[in-house]
C-alpha cells in the first residue's frame, strides 16, 4: 500500500518536551523504541515488570545518550493492581503524556494465567493494555496538542478468531486451559489489539477528542519473544529452532520497531491506521500503511470485545465526560 520513502528512524521528528511510554521497554522491540525516543530528546516512561532489568537498559541507554530523561516504572501487565499502581503514580508525578506505546506481550507461551485469573497472553497483550490506557487517557487529553496510543499488534492477527459467545470461557473459565491452542490464543489476542485500537480511536472521535489510535506490526523481527514459549515450555530443540529461525528469516529489533516509531511519531498519521513493514511478505522492510484483516473491521465484533473486556476489567471509559469537557 502507501509507501514511506525507505523510513527510519533518523526521520523521526524532534521529540524534545514530549513523554512517553513504553511498556516492555527493558528488551527487544521496547528497547529499541525507547533508545530512539531518547536519541530524539523524548522523555520515556520505561513500563517494566522487572525494575531491575529496566534499570539496567536505562543505563544502557544512557551510555549512548548520556543526558536521556528515562524513568523506569514497574508496571506488570499480568496485574491488573500493578496496573492501576502505575497510572496512578504517573498521573501524580506528570501533567500530560502525549505518545502511549503498547508494545509488551507474550507469544505461544504454555497455558498460563495472570493474577486476576485471566489466560496469559489475552490478559497480557490485550486486557492489561485496555486497563492501562483507560488510566493514561486523562494525561493524553492535552490541549492544543494532538496525542496517540500506538497498540503493537502481529501480522498472526490474520489468523485470529474472536467468537463473543465463547470469548469469556475461552479467556476466564475454568475450562479456558482444557481449550488452550498457544497459537490461537496468540492470534486472538493481536486480533483484540487491532480491533481495540480501531474502537478506541473511534469512540475518541465520537467525543472529539484529539487523541489518535492506531495499531502496527514488526514483522518478523529477530527478540527473545520467540524464545520464551520454548523456555516456559522446557524444550531445547524449540528454543534451538526459534533461535536458527531468528537468525535466518528475523530482521533486527532496530529494524522491526520501525513501524512503531512510524506510527508514533510521523506527521501524516490518522487514526485507525495500520503500519507493518513493507518487505518481502510484510515481514522485513520500511514501514508502510497496510490493511488488516477482514474481522479487524467488524465493528460490531469491536463493540463487542470492548464491552467483554470493561466486563472482564472492571474498567469504564469516561467518554461522556470528555465530549463534556471537550
Amino acid at each position: 500500500m502507501a509507501g514511506t520513502d525507505n523510513w527510519t528512524a533518523q526521520n523521526m521528528p524532534d521529540q524534545s518536551g514530549r513523554t512517553i511510554v513504553v511498556t516492555g521497554a527493558n528488551s527487544g522491540l521496547g528497547f529499541e523504541a525507547t533508545r530512539a525516543f531518547a536519541n530524539k530528546g523524548g522523555d520515556v516512561i520505561m513500563a517494566c515488570r522487572d525494575l531491575d532489568r529496566g534499570r539496567t537498559a536505562r543505563d544502557e541507554i544512557r551510555e549512548e545518550v548520556p543526558d536521556a530523561d528515562l524513568s523506569v516504572e514497574r508496571c506488570d501487565l499480568a496485574d491488573l493492581d500493578s496496573v492501576e499502581t502505575f497510572t496512578e503514580r504517573v498521573s501524580d508525578e506528570y501533567d500530560e503524556l502525549h505518545v502511549l506505546c503498547n508494545n509488551a506481550g507474550v507469544m505461544a507461551v504454555p497455558y498460563r494465567e495472570t493474577a486476576d485469573g485471566f489466560e496469559l497472553q489475552f490478559g497480557v497483550n490485550h486486557l492489561g493494555h485496555f486497563a492501562l490506557t483507560a488510566g493514561l487517557l486523562d494525561l493524553l487529553i492535552t490541549p492544543d496538542q494532538e496525542t496517540r496510543v500506538v497498540t503493537h499488534s502481529s501480522g498472526v492477527h490474520e489468523r485470529g478468531e474472536i467468537d463473543p459467545e465463547r470469548l469469556i470461557s475461552n479467556v476466564a473459565s475454568d475450562d479456558a486451559e482444557a481449550s488452550y491452542d498457544k497459537w490461537g490464543a496468540y492470534g486472538r489476542s493481536k486480533l483484540a489489539n487491532v480491533l481495540f485500537a480501531y474502537e478506541l480511536d473511534r469512540r475518541l472521535s465520537a467525543a472529539d477528542v484529539d487523541v489518535t489510535s492506531l495499531t502496527c506490526h514488526p514483522g518478523y523481527a529477530a527478540t527473545d519473544l520467540q524464545r520464551r514459549g520454548p523456555e516456559l515450555s522446557g524444550s531445547k530443540v524449540r528454543l534451538w529452532m526459534a533461535s536458527a529461525a531468528n537468525r535466518l528469516f528475523g530482521q533486527p529489533a532496530d529494524r522491526g520497531v520501525l513501524p512503531l516509531l512510524y506510527a508514533a511519531t510521523a506527521p501524516d498519521i490518522e487514526g485507525s491506521e495500520y503500519i507493518g513493514p513493507g518487505g518481502l511478505m510484510n515481514m522485513r522492510g520500511y514501514p508502510e500503511r497496510q490493511r488488516s484483516s477482514e474481522a479487524s473491521y467488524d465493528r460490531e465484533l469491536a463493540r463487542e470485545l470492548w464491552d467483554i473486556s470493561a466486563e472482564l476489567t472492571g474498567i469504564t471509559y469516561a467518554f461522556d465526560r470528555y465530549a463534556t469537557e471537550a
